[in-house]
């Protein structure tokens, strides 16, 4: 199953409600990534707001567009949106992979 890793970047001073807020995912919003090929999906969070999201799919581009088709993605993207230091695009957008070079398997 290809992985897919990407770094994005939490205001330092909205840390707490980040959390606070994926502690609690829409169980809609769940489905649609379940529902989308997103598998295994974790995102991790250093105290100075980079965070390292990790996800599982056999095609991201197009897991990626079919979120885009739900009504509940942008519904969550506008909410968060509020919390990453980069507002030109929404998360989803702003999600570049990074090249994996090392895989133990």
């Amino acid at each position: 199953m290809p992985r897919v890793c990407f770094l994005l970047k939490v205001r330092k001073e909205r840390l707490a409600e980040y959390k606070e807020a994926h502690a609690a995912v829409w169980p809609e919003m769940l489905d649609a990534l379940r529902e989308t090929g997103w598998k295994n999906y974790s995102l991790f969070l250093r105290p100075d707001g980079l965070l390292v999201g990790y996800v599982e799919t056999d095609d991201f581009e197009a897991s990626r567009a079919a979120m885009k088709l739900h009504a509940v993605n942008a519904r969550w993207q506008a909410e968060m949106m509020p919390f990453f230091e980069s507002t030109e695009a929404t998360a989803d957008d702003a999600m570049a992979p990074l090249e994996e070079v090392f895989h133990l398997d």
